[in-house]
């Protein structure tokens, strides 16, 4: 689906989403690292038809992976943040929206239903902060999953060539870029033009593109602390899940602090190009939290196979981001549902291709050398 989408989206947003930061070592390292992992097949098996249904908080789940938070959606792929959290409710499948999403928080939860989560872009705003849960809590928001792992504004050098902003700045150069695109500019006729919608209401008025950039790099700055931690578990009384960890120490600090899960990521390879890959740290994770501790991990994932290496290897649920705006830029409306079939059906096939009838059965599973 990657390769037919890139021709649906301008290179402005299409770089934006398929880069890291640097020289985007951390994005090839989370996907190489991954198809490292090798599992090995019995076929002297009785094992049952391969059951991928999970359980997170109480709910039962039609499959152990969902849809990470991706900001900009609706730059990329005009309108699809309401169709994948539609496919999410449809597939059963946990939803995750982005502070930086395109499309408010109020208007997502109805279309993502009941696994509809919350992603917190912590500001260093206390008024902000606590405004931002207050609406999330109204919405009917279960779940607030707290990112960590941006304490301060990146410099993607891609991203400064083309100018990247919302709204779009309708200069030359990204006139041209959405030219070469019409399927682009109709979605974007029939959508709008996209905006921070969960963000715009906190910014000073009359903003310049420019002025505008400044405030969200301002307002989304600083470590997320014990102390910040703590004032944002203090204010959430559903489930809190913290996003970016790597270190398994700190994994196992926040779960000190209160929180009940963990999502081993390093932001798509975005923030720090040196950074080891997710599924590199994924089992010094789970080995420093035990088993009963929730982990789940997102980066470098796109196919069923890898959701099976990612569970053998300590992940109760996995998060994709990239794939889903593969998904819809390469076929519509109809993209994230038939993505959300064809990772379930791949996930099945790995299974019952190596004897295994059960999602805790595939760590028994991996090759001698990946142990």
């Amino acid at each position: 689906m990657k390769r037919p989408a890139r021709w649906h989206i301008p290179r402005f947003a299409w770089d934006y989403l398929v880069g890291g930061i640097g020289l985007d070592e951390n994005v090839r390292r989370n996907t190489e690292d991954l198809q490292k992992i090798q599992f090995m097949p019995r076929y002297l098996s009785a094992a049952p038809e391969p059951d991928i249904r999970t359980t997170l908080f109480g709910e039962t789940l039609s499959a152990p992976f969902g849809v990470a938070p991706v900001g900009l959606g609706g730059l990329m792929v005009p309108g699809c943040e309401i169709e994948i959290a539609k496919a999410a409710r449809a597939g059963n499948i946990v939803h995750v929206l982005s502070t930086h999403a395109t499309t408010s928080l109020e208007t997502i939860k109805p279309h993502a239903g009941p696994n509809g989560w919350f992603q917190l872009y912590p500001p260093n705003d206390p008024e902000m902060e606590a405004d931002m849960i207050g609406r999330a809590k109204r919405a009917g928001y279960q779940v607030l999953v707290v990112t960590v792992d941006i304490p301060g504004p990146t410099r993607r050098d891609h991203d400064i060539r083309n100018g990247l902003s919302v709204p779009p700045d309708f200069g030359v150069r990204t006139v041209t870029d959405a030219a070469l695109r019409p399927t682009w500019l109709l979605r974007l006729a029939r959508h709008g033009v996209p905006h921070f919608e969960n963000i715009e209401p906190y910014a000073p008025k009359d903003l310049s593109l420019a002025e505008f950039g400044e405030f969200l790099g301002r307002i989304f700055s600083g470590h997320i602390t014990a102390e910040r931690f703590k004032r944002i578990r203090d204010q959430w009384h559903g489930k809190i899940v913290v996003k970016g960890v790597l270190d398994p120490d700190e994994a196992a600090a926040y779960l000190a602090l209160g929180a009940d899960g963990i999502v081993v990521s390093n932001h798509g390879g975005r923030q720090l190009d040196a950074a080891p890959s997710a599924i590199a740290m994924l089992p010094k994770v789970r080995e420093r939290v035990g088993r009963e501790a929730l982990v789940m991990v997102d980066g470098g994932v796109r196919s069923g196979l890898d959701i099976a290496r990612m569970i053998a290897l300590g992940a109760d649920y996995i998060l994709l981001g990239r794939p889903f705006i593969f998904a819809s830029a390469a076929i519509g409306t109809a993209g994230p549902s038939h993505l959300i079939d064809v990772l379930k059906a791949e996930l099945r096939g790995t299974m019952m291709q190596m004897g295994c009838g059960t999602l805790a059965d595939l760590p028994g599973f991996l090759h001698a050398q990946n142990r």
